[in-house]
């Protein structure tokens, strides 16, 4: 029987979703509305107040803006499906919709890891060298770096659903998770899986260790930088232009190793259904506040666009 005889049996998948307590889907449905609702607000809200402050035109904020639009589209490839599943019961998604689910989730997750790379380089850029900050962080390196982001996102994306959705699917459709995910699909499959999960490893070596690895080289050399400042107030200074991006790294690495750096066998999928909360959905919603909440200029412009709106 070919791949493509096997792969037509199954049509659909059908979630187990996050839990099937009744009483707990209306609460669940109202906290991801509250929470998909800050994460539009906030990181559409950063996009429109950098665009709109001549002041925030520089290199740190033009990373942030594409931050902010790819937290937005990977919260947003996830968390509408959920939602939908919560309020009207059905968890129903088809074979091509679940594909396009994972890759669009896919494409903007692996963007933001090699952004997050971008943004070490440029702070470090800042602290280490400030005197040639302007000639290394040209407009056009900035544009190069965060194309070739959303372009390794678009690829990588690219190689896993093809590898994934060329197995065959006959054992079950039932999806133990709340979303297009690799591992819980891989658990489905009735092909050798030996082949792809060696690929994912590989890809991730690439889209997660490469990324993580400049980010580690970055912030070595910039708490070297900073150690050497004699001054306290410039040391605090010089600390608090990379605490808001330090704290985002720690979170979104540390999530996305846990649950794709390890074999399937050893998955639990009630724990990565979890953690997997907390990256689609909780990470999209924290970046903005991190970035916002410490930051003065960002503080200072949404204040002059709140005096301008009543004016």
């Amino acid at each position: 029987m070919t791949s493509m005889e096997n792969r037509s049996k199954v049509g659909e998948f059908i979630f187990v979703g996050i839990t099937d307590v009744p009483e707990l889907q209306m609460p669940l449905f109202l906290m991801f509305t509250l929470i998909y609702l800050i994460t539009l607000v906030g990181n559409l809200g950063i996009v429109a107040l950098i665009s709109w402050d001549s002041r925030l035109h520089t290199p740190m904020y033009f990373f942030l803006t594409n931050l902010s639009l790819v937290d937005f589209g990977y919260s947003s490839a996830v968390t509408p499906k959920v939602m939908a599943g919560l309020l009207t019961g059905d968890k129903i998604i088809s074979y091509n919709e679940c594909a396009a689910q994972f890759f669009f989730f896919g494409v903007f997750a692996t963007t933001e890891s090699f952004l997050l790379a971008s943004m070490a380089y440029d702070r470090h850029a800042a602290v280490c060298k400030p005197l040639h900050y302007t000639t290394t962080m040209t407009s056009t390196v900035c544009a190069l770096l965060a194309s070739g982001a959303y372009i390794c996102g678009f690829l990588n994306s690219s190689i896993i659903i093809g590898n994934t959705f060329s197995l065959s699917f006959c054992k079950s459709n039932i999806v133990n998770h709340f979303f297009c995910d690799i591992p819980p699909l891989l658990v489905l499959s009735c092909s050798d899986i030996h082949n792809i999960e060696s690929v994912l490893f590989i890809l991730g070596v690439f889209t997660i260790f490469f990324p993580f690895f400049v980010i580690f080289a970055s912030y070595f050399l910039i708490f070297i930088t900073i150690l050497k400042i004699h001054s306290a107030e410039g040391r605090q200074k010089a600390f608090s232009t990379c605490a808001s991006h330090l704290t985002a790294v720690s979170i979104f690495y540390g999530t996305i190793i846990f649950m794709y750096l390890q074999p399937s066998s050893s998955h639990s999928m009630d724990i990565d259904k979890m953690v997997s909360v907390f990256y689609t959905m909780i990470i999209p919603m924290l970046n903005p506040l991190l970035y916002s909440v410490r930051n003065k200029d960002v503080k200072n412009a949404f204040m002059k666009a709140v005096r301008g709106i009543r004016l």
